[in-house]
């Protein structure tokens, strides 16, 4: 008996972290899951989980509200710092669906239920497919594994130095969308100069119905040209951020530098 309750109780806490990763992390909080498949797939990693972390070194296996209160801030961490890779997809999007001139081109997004632009989304579908077919989802998942060395069940506590690295990471999502519409920006904006010379030496060119689809058209084929270096860019941004969870894991109170 008592062997089963440690084992129910490994259990719970091993649901409760895996299911704050699964809420947020890229591709596990896809709405395109169902969410009866998300349920069975927590369960059984939690199932299979129970008895190998209950009985690593440290481990208290007792469900109370700080035990709770803790693996949750576990999957947390891990869920919203890879969570930052979307958010950045989605706002290289919009600055290429600006020189695009797609700026008033809104689709309805199934995961947050909110309107936003055409090239986010697409964006963060290319995101998508990359992640997947790079295999990180499968790295997040052999990484959550390996926090259960680094937090034993029922032991950690988040401390303020963790949140405010996550902000600081959160900063960082400017620069790293910036980085990848650069190919589409620069194209762009060759082609308004291009456009504006060509104005100025022949004044009775329509130049207003010529640089919109000039622009749509050049940042199409450099955006089409610039795909060959996603994977690594991507791969990359998700690297360092799936960094930035295990450091916070492993030290929460030894991360205020963190978060560049």
């Amino acid at each position: 008996m008592a062997d089963w309750t440690t084992f129910l109780s490994a259990m719970t806490l091993a649901l409760v972290r895996v299911s704050g990763m699964v809420v947020f992390a890229p591709f596990f909080s896809s709405t395109a899951l169902p969410i009866r498949a998300k349920a069975v797939f927590v369960g059984a990693v939690a199932f299979l989980l129970a008895p190998l972390v209950a009985a690593l070194p440290g481990a208290r296996v007792e469900i109370g509200f700080s035990a709770l209160l803790g693996e949750l801030a576990v999957g947390l961490v891990y869920g919203l710092t890879l969570a930052l890779l979307n958010e950045m997809l989605l706002f290289a999007g919009q600055i290429v669906g600006l020189q695009f001139s797609f700026s008033l081109v809104n689709l309805l997004d199934p995961a947050s239920s909110i309107q936003t632009p055409l090239m986010g989304e697409l964006f963060q579908l290319m995101g998508t497919l990359v992640v997947i077919g790079a295999g990180l989802d499968r790295i997040v998942l052999a990484s959550m594994v390996r926090s259960f060395r680094a937090a034993p069940l029922g032991i950690f506590a988040i401390a303020p130095p963790s949140a405010l690295a996550i902000v600081r990471a959160a900063g960082g999502i400017f620069l790293a969308a910036v980085e990848l519409a650069a190919p589409v920006l620069a194209a762009t904006l060759l082609v308004e100069v291009a456009v504006s010379l060509l104005g100025k030496i022949s004044p009775q060119l329509p130049v207003m119905n010529l640089t919109v689809p000039l622009k749509t058209l050049t940042g199409f084929v450099i955006l089409a040209g610039s795909l060959a270096l996603w994977p690594r860019f991507i791969e990359a941004r998700f690297s360092g951020l799936l960094d930035l969870a295990e450091r916070l894991i492993a030290a929460p109170g030894q991360v205020a530098g963190l978060g560049g």
